[in-house]
């Protein structure tokens, strides 16, 4: 008797409409994030502090709140509501940016949009493990990691494009920038239904001291792992920062970015499927050492064609990396603390890009670029010791 070969299920069709939800939103996101500090400066008169300063508080803002909806999730046993919230808050942003006449008003569209994007985004997380089977975890959150990522190509694109057709009308671009923000949060509402909670299951007080405890040994190595990759992987500003000394026109360095989420939108579904049938322990590896390669060509070298080497390499390290840190907290949290778990992992590595940030603008200013991947490089190795150390639990399949 010939047995017959396993099929493996397909996503469920909630994960592929919460891709597109991220999806939609990120185009639109990105087509005012793209042009925002450019309109802020020449339109607004603001100055290049001004715009550093409403930047840090919008996205100090998001990291508070992510805990706090995350635990939330939890406490209700629900996901998708505040994930519309945290969506909505996001559309209904945008048209602030477009009638801003001063940067108050800019602050608080930005706070509105990163207030949304944390409480929408434990939330999501851990609706994304509620919905797909255990066996396609990987899969799952390297999907919503392309699609992300395919928005956050297109959103610049199109705003570059639009600034070309309407003569650099950065309010026409801005109000069109709703459209795509407003069918994202209908398409949730419509296209995904939340798993139902069990009649039995009771009620719980994520953050009472019995329920932490509960948050594994296992999933604070997770945390520790993801904080170290986070310093290791300061801010895509300094990408551009590095094409720029290039001595390429201007107009062409935001191309850098596009490169990044175009390696980030095609490597991370692929790379998703591969931590389902792969040890996942060994792809943080493949993951960190990438992330060292591109940290060496950016250092050693500025000229444009090596820069763009290293972005590759480092979306690259994004795509292999980033949904499979998410599929790891979800393998090691109680499903009735995964909202929590969330928002703690994404507290803990907003952080560390704060710091890593921070301390990489002090490198630069003081030693130069080369220095500042160098310092990056290290912590990555720092990063592959810490997984090495850890004892990666067997899968609960």
């Amino acid at each position: 008797m010939v047995d017959k070969p396993l099929i493996r299920p397909a996503l469920p069709a909630g994960i592929w409409v919460l891709g597109f939800v991220s999806l939609l939103m990120d185009i639109s996101s990105e087509m005012i994030h793209a042009l925002l500090p450019l309109f802020m400066v020449t339109s607004l008169g603001a100055s290049v502090l001004t715009v550093g300063i409403i930047e840090g508080l919008a996205e100090s803002a998001a990291l508070i709140v992510k805990v706090f909806s995350g635990t939330l999730s939890d406490y209700l046993g629900r996901r998708k509501g505040l994930a519309v919230i945290g969506y909505a808050l996001g559309a209904v942003s945008k048209p602030l940016f477009a009638v801003a006449t001063t940067t108050g008003l800019v602050l608080s569209a930005r706070l509105l949009d990163r207030v949304g994007k944390g409480i929408r985004g434990a939330p999501r997380d851990a609706l994304i493990a509620d919905l797909a089977p255990p066996g396609l975890r990987g899969a799952a959150y390297g999907l919503r990691q392309s699609l992300d990522k395919v928005g956050a190509l297109l959103g610049p694109l199109l705003a570059v494009g639009l600034m070309l057709l309407w003569h650099n009308d950065f309010r026409a671009i801005f109000w069109v920038a709703l459209v795509p923000a407003f069918m994202s949060v209908g398409l949730l509402i419509i296209g995904v239904r939340e798993p139902s909670r069990p009649k039995d299951a009771e009620q719980i007080n994520p953050i009472k001291r019995a329920n932490l405890k509960r948050l594994s040994r296992d999933y604070w190595w997770v945390v520790g792992i993801g904080g170290v990759f986070a310093l290791a992987r300061f801010s895509e500003a300094f990408l551009v920062l590095r094409a720029a000394q290039t001595g390429i026109p201007l107009a062409w360095v935001p191309m850098v970015m596009v490169c990044m989420s175009l390696l980030y939108a095609i490597t991370a579904y692929p790379f998703g499927k591969l931590s389902d049938v792969m040890d996942r322990k060994t792809m943080l590896i493949i993951g960190l050492i990438v992330l060292i390669a591109a940290d060496v060509v950016l250092a050693v070298d500025g000229h444009w064609w090596t820069v763009l080497v290293g972005v590759a390499l480092w979306g690259i390290h994004m795509g292999s990396t980033q949904g499979l840190l998410a599929t790891l907290v979800a393998d090691t949290a109680p499903v009735d603390l995964r909202g929590t778990a969330f928002g703690v992992f994404n507290l803990i590595s907003g952080v560390a890009m704060l710091l890593a940030s921070v301390t990489a603008g002090l490198i630069w200013d003081q030693f130069g670029a080369s220095y500042t991947f160098v310092a990056g490089a290290l912590f990555a190795l720092l990063a592959i010791a810490g997984v090495l150390a850890w004892r990666q639990p067997a899968r609960r399949y």
